[in-house]
């Protein structure tokens, strides 16, 4: 994964390579002046320094073991369920039905049997999306019309999951506003079939985010989670620009790990998160 994760925060690790320049030794300004360009928030840059031993040379060692701590909240351990089933969220313009196609493709090239569900009924285009999506896959999928009830359209698929041997279930929803009291309702309606299709459904609730938001992103995250509580989120949009150290803010702020990161266009653009392979690809410039 570490090449695929450098080279999709191609542009943040340029960045802080630029600043790096000939500079041999690490001190704290320097320090400071690339983690801002790689957009670490202010406060958080100001709290890894002053966490780091008092000497003015950073030592990569102690700067790795700082910056691990924001990256603390495990993921949750995968239910021995089958299928397993995934409720995605998310805004529009976020990734979100993108995002879930990606990992359908993951998941089936570990072998795996993937059913996907429309449960976004709200606008008719995000139906014909992800039935576009499933028909480029090769896998099948359970969709209705706009209008339709949402969670019927969760039970359909979790039965359907459960009835042909599915391994996994991704059960797409609409883009909702956090303020839009009748879309929050939905939500916790299809929470609330989805257990009596299956219990324990769904198995992950996972917010789909926009890398590039910033606060803006934090704060529908946390609207997300005060109606649902999430199990973690995918981070999307981190390759086109240089904003690969907003992941310390999301996870510092969120207290919820994150479970994928998408870098790229193509399906194979989506990978697991690792702690390691984040903070190596971080870590190489800067001590280049």
């Amino acid at each position: 994964m570490l090449g695929f994760l450098k080279n999709g925060l191609k542009k943040t690790l340029e960045s802080i390579h630029l600043v790096k320049a000939s500079n041999k030794l690490v001190t704290k300004d320097l320090l400071e002046e690339m983690l801002l360009e790689a957009d670490v928030a202010y406060e958080i840059v100001e709290e890894i320094i002053y966490y780091l031993p008092p000497s003015d040379e950073v030592k990569k060692a102690d700067l790795e073991r700082v910056m691990g701590t924001y990256f603390i909240y495990d993921k949750p351990e995968l239910a021995n369920a089958k299928p397993f089933v995934d409720l995605i969220l998310g805004v529009n313009g976020v990734g979100k039905t993108t995002s879930i196609a990606k990992m359908a493709h993951l998941h089936k090239e570990n072998g795996e049997k993937v059913i996907l569900g429309a449960c976004d009924t709200f606008r008719a285009g995000a139906i014909e999306q992800l039935k576009l999506w499933a028909q480029k896959l090769d896998m099948d999928i359970i969709a209705t019309s706009q209008g339709h009830d949402p969670s019927a359209v969760a039970y359909d698929a979790i039965s359907k999951g459960l009835s042909k041997n599915y391994d996994r279930v991704i059960l797409d929803t609409a883009g909702r506003l956090q303020n839009q009291k009748n879309l929050a309702n939905e939500l916790e309606k299809i929470v609330r079939i989805s257990d009596k299709a299956m219990q324990g459904a769904p198995h992950r609730k996972i917010l789909v985010l926009d890398g590039t938001q910033g606060v803006a992103g934090i704060l529908q995250a946390k609207a997300f989670n005060d109606l649902v509580k999430l199990d973690g989120v995918v981070i999307t949009k981190l390759d086109g620009t240089a904003k690969g150290g907003a992941l310390f803010s999301i996870a510092r702020e969120l207290e919820l790990p994150i479970l994928y990161v998408g870098v790229g266009e193509k399906m194979q653009d989506l990978c697991e998160f690792s702690v390691k392979d984040y903070l190596d690809a971080i870590l190489e410039p800067i001590f280049k």
